[in-house]
C-alpha cells in the first residue's frame, strides 16, 4: 500500500523540493490507505539527505500545507512522531469506493452504502487496526530492542534495511575513523607501494593523510579507500639523508641549539641541495 500513498505523492502532491522528498518518505512507511505512518526527524535527514533544519522547514510547510497531519499522543517504539496524509488517504478511499461501484455495476449489483467495516476512515478512528507498533506486538522474552532497531528497521516489505546487506547506501565516516583493511594491504602488495616506501615512510604518509582530511565531511569507507590509494600512489620514494622538513602538515624541523629558526631552514635546504641526484 505505501506504493499507492507513494505514487500519490509523484502524481498529485503541491510539495516541491525537500518537502515533497519528506513528504516521499513518510508515505513510502504507509501500510494502508488511511495513509498512517511514524517516521524520526533523524532517519528522514539520512534518507533525504537533508540537514535537520531543512527536514524542519519541510515537515513545517506541509502541515501548513494541509498535506501532513501530525498525530498527538501517539508514539512510535522508539519515540518517533506518527503522522498521517489526509489529502492522500481521502484519495485512495474514493479511488477503492469508485472501483467497488464500477465492480457492483458490472456484476448487474445494485452499489449499496458501505458500512465502517469496510471505511479505513472508520478504522483510523479505532487506532490500533493502522498502528505498526500495536498491531504487531513483539513475542515473549524479545521486549529488548538494540539502539539501532525499529527506528531503522522497515515497515513494510518494499522498504530495504537501512545499514544492512540490502541497503542502498553505506554509512558516512570520517577520514580518522577510515581503517586500513585486508583490500588496502592487498593493493599495497599489488603494485609494490610497501616496497617503494617501506612501513615506516608508508606510516608516515598515513598520517599525513589523515591530518589532512581530518576537516573533510564524512564520507563511505569505500570513497575513503579510493582517496587513500590515490595518495599513497602520489607519495615519493624517501631518499635517505634527505631532511624531514615537514613530516605532517604544519609541523617544522627542530631547530639545532643555538641555531634561529630561518638559520634551521636555511641549513635543510642547504643540505638537500647537497643531496646526490644521479646526474651528477
Amino acid at each position: 500500500m505505501s506504493l499507492d500513498a507513494r505514487t500519490w505523492v509523484w502524481d498529485h502532491s503541491s510539495s516541491k523540493g525537500t518537502a515533497r522528498m519528506v513528504l516521499a518518505l513518510i508515505a513510502d512507511r504507509c501500510r494502508d490507505r488511511n495513509c498512517v505512518a511514524y517516521a524520526s526527524v533523524p532517519t528522514l535527514m539520512r534518507r533525504a539527505n537533508a540537514s535537520r533544519t531543512a527536514v524542519r522547514d519541510a515537515l513545517a510547510n506541509l502541515i501548513a500545507s494541509g498535506e501532513l497531519v501530525q498525530l498527538a499522543g501517539r508514539k512510535g517504539p522508539r519515540g518517533e512522531t506518527y503522522y498521517r496524509l489526509p489529502i492522500a488517504a481521502r484519495f485512495l478511499t474514493e479511488q477503492a469506493t469508485e472501483g467497488g461501484r464500477n465492480a457492483d455495476l458490472q456484476r448487474g449489483q445494485i452499489p449499496t452504502v458501505r458500512g465502517s467495516e469496510s471505511d479505513p476512515a472508520e478504522r483510523f478512528e479505532g487506532g490500533s487496526e493502522c498502528d505498526p507498533g500495536e498491531r504487531n506486538p513483539a513475542p515473549g522474552g524479545s521486549k529488548f530492542r538494540p539502539e539501532g532497531g525499529t527506528d531503522s528497521d522497515p515497515q513494510n516489505s518494499r522498504e530495504p534495511k537501512v545499514n544492512g546487506k540490502s541497503s542502498s547506501s553505506d554509512p558516512l565516516i570520517s577520514a580518522t575513523e577510515w581503517q586500513i583493511d585486508d583490500g588496502a594491504r592487498a593493493w599495497l602488495q599489488h603494485h609494490g607501494h610497501l616496497d617503494r616506501l617501506g612501513e615506516h615512510a608508508l606510516h608516515t604518509a598515513d598520517e599525513k593523510w589523515r591530518t589532512y582530511r581530518s576537516s573533510w565531511a564524512p564520507r563511505t569507507a569505500a570513497a575513503w579507500a579510493t582517496d587513500w590509494r590515490a595518495w599513497i600512489a602520489r607519495e615519493r620514494t624517501p631518499t635517505p639523508g634527505r631532511p624531514n622538513l615537514y613530516a605532517l602538515p604544519g609541523g617544522t624541523p627542530t631547530p639545532p641549539t643555538g641555531m634561529t629558526r630561518s638559520e634551521a631552514h636555511m641549513a635543510a635546504l642547504l643540505a638537500a641541495l647537497d643531496e646526490p641526484t644521479g646526474t651528477e
